[in-house]
């Protein structure tokens, strides 16, 4: 069996611009607002085993957070 992918490979105008580095505050943006996701889904969710799932990835999304907090405390 022959398979043939096509593949087109852009190269960005910077090079540099895919080395840029998500700074602590956009970091921390992204856990608040997957937290926020998060507490949604259990708020909707009717099946006990996506109620689990939801209270574990709260859970970590918390504990990711808080260790981000920590984080941008230290560096003030």
């Amino acid at each position: 069996m022959k398979i043939i992918f096509s593949q087109k490979f852009e190269t960005p105008e910077d090079p540099q611009e895919d080395l840029v580095l998500p700074t602590l505050q956009d970091d921390i943006k992204k856990t608040r607002k997957a937290l926020e996701i998060a507490y949604a889904g259990f708020d909707n969710a009717t099946d006990a085993d996506m109620i689990d799932c939801y209270i574990y990835e709260i859970n970590a999304l918390l504990k990711r957070y808080k260790h981000l907090s920590a984080l941008a405390e230290t560096t003030l």
